[in-house]
């Protein structure tokens, strides 16, 4: 348990923290999610969005957005050249 009043302080400001990134995370799991069962340009969209955002506030790394965002447009790709 935190024993400074810096220390506890710090402790409550990441628990403020974790709702925000736990909330993001949850966000980016479901648009992708849907992005990848519809596979239609425009939830493409909306889940690079998410994954950008992500991304950004540091909920996942770069290079985890990077991959993401490849494997969503390879999918997206393999899709429209069977129809």
């Amino acid at each position: 348990m935190a024993i400074t009043a810096s220390a506890k302080k710090a402790h409550r400001a990441s628990l403020r923290k974790r709702v925000f990134n736990v909330r993001r995370k949850r966000v980016l799991a479901t648009t992708t999610k849907e992005a990848r069962k519809a596979l239609t340009g425009e939830s493409l969209a909306k889940a690079y969005q998410a994954i950008d955002k992500a991304a950004k506030r540091g909920v996942i790394k770069k290079n985890t957005a990077a991959r993401k965002k490849s494997r969503l447009a390879k999918a997206h790709k393999a899709t429209e050249t069977k129809k």
